[in-house]
């Protein structure tokens, strides 16, 4: 199985990147395309599904451990990679993981796709293996305050009507460049929509 690939990020879409490799380009679906810059060579981390129906599905992901919990999410019955892709771009990875921990089904049924069964039902099948990955070192879970600041903001922006993809890019930007440490939601959010508004 392929574990990454490097290539010059070609084109993008709202979830799809396609990667100039040189003798070859892939197109790889991703939670959110707008974390690759055109033009720039990046690593993707990639990931294939089989389908009975469709065959096989190239995902990509930024970092190692938003690829883990793809897989984790897969896992639970009756949920696909079209959910998975959308709990990634709504809530990131940290996010998921601290609301399985907790069992917050509020957070999770605020997912496009997912209601508040569907959410007790990811929590109810997911909540023992995720406890394992952690205690066992394989994923690693941020100080809870901080998923939750993240998560409070993403939703402060959407209800500000910025787009999902706008949303995205200032989340990546403030894990990136803010440190984290005893910060506030306050901080977070006008450090988002100071980066916004850089944007337009």
């Amino acid at each position: 199985m392929v574990d990454y690939f490097v290539g010059i990020v070609k084109e993008t879409q709202d979830q799809e990147v396609v990667l100039d490799l040189g003798m070859m380009g892939i197109a790889l679906q991703v939670p959110n395309a707008q974390v690759f810059a055109k033009g720039v060579s990046v690593t993707v981390y990639s990931y294939v599904h089989w389908n009975a129906e469709n065959g096989p599905s190239l995902f990509g992901f930024a970092v190692p451990l938003d690829r883990s919990i793809f897989r984790v999410i897969i896992s639970c019955s009756g949920i696909g990679p079209k959910i998975a892709l959308a709990i990634l771009a709504d809530l990131g990875a940290q996010s998921f993981l601290h609301a399985i921990s907790v069992g917050d089904d509020q957070m999770l049924s605020k997912v496009n796709g997912i209601g508040k069964k569907k959410a007790e039902q990811i929590i109810v099948q997911l909540k023992h293996k995720v406890a394992t990955l952690i205690e066992s070192g394989t994923i690693e879970v941020t100080d809870i305050k901080e998923s939750s600041h993240f998560h409070d903001v993403g939703l402060a922006l959407q209800s500000l009507n910025y787009s999902r993809p706008e949303i995205g890019r200032a989340m990546d930007y403030i894990k990136k460049n803010i440190k984290i440490d005893n910060v506030t939601f306050d901080v977070l959010l006008r450090q988002a929509l100071a980066y916004l508004s850089k944007q337009l």
